[in-house]
């Protein structure tokens, strides 16, 4: 069997997602240059990146399936809920960290990490904080 590149990733992790959806379509598939590329992912340009090799009857069809976008299908099948800020009702939110900036001055300081963060959700808008 003669094993072709498909696809370079700059990132082993993009390679393994990609690995995913080959085999979830029965289509052979092993990656190059992972193991190098996590010791030092410096080596990832040089290399030529994180490789997905396919076997050569099958290339067509791979690149194929690695060039669709499933974002809009998993987003039917988890049933993509909107989240609104229960002040103003924005959906404009995004999950936030508050108190990291003080907790990290107090770590440099003292130097012993005092964990009094908390994370959770603020709106883009109105900058209100929940859990």
């Amino acid at each position: 069997m003669h094993w072709v590149v498909a696809e370079t990733y700059s990132f082993p992790y993009e390679a393994q997602i990609a690995r995913t959806q080959l085999e979830a379509m029965a289509i052979p598939a092993r990656i190059e240059n992972e193991h190098t590329i996590n010791m030092d992912w410096l080596y990832s340009n040089a290399l030529g990146g994180v490789r997905l090799l396919v076997p050569q009857e099958y290339l067509s069809l791979a690149q194929s399936i690695l060039a669709q976008d499933f974002s809009q299908d998993v987003d039917q099948i988890l049933g993509s809920e909107q989240i609104s800020c229960p002040q103003c009702g924005s959906t404009e939110v995004e999950p936030y960290t508050q108190g990291k900036k003080p907790a990290y001055l107090v770590f440099l300081l003292i130097g012993f990490p005092l964990f009094f963060y908390k994370n959770g959700m603020k709106c883009k808008k109105c900058q209100y904080f929940w859990n």
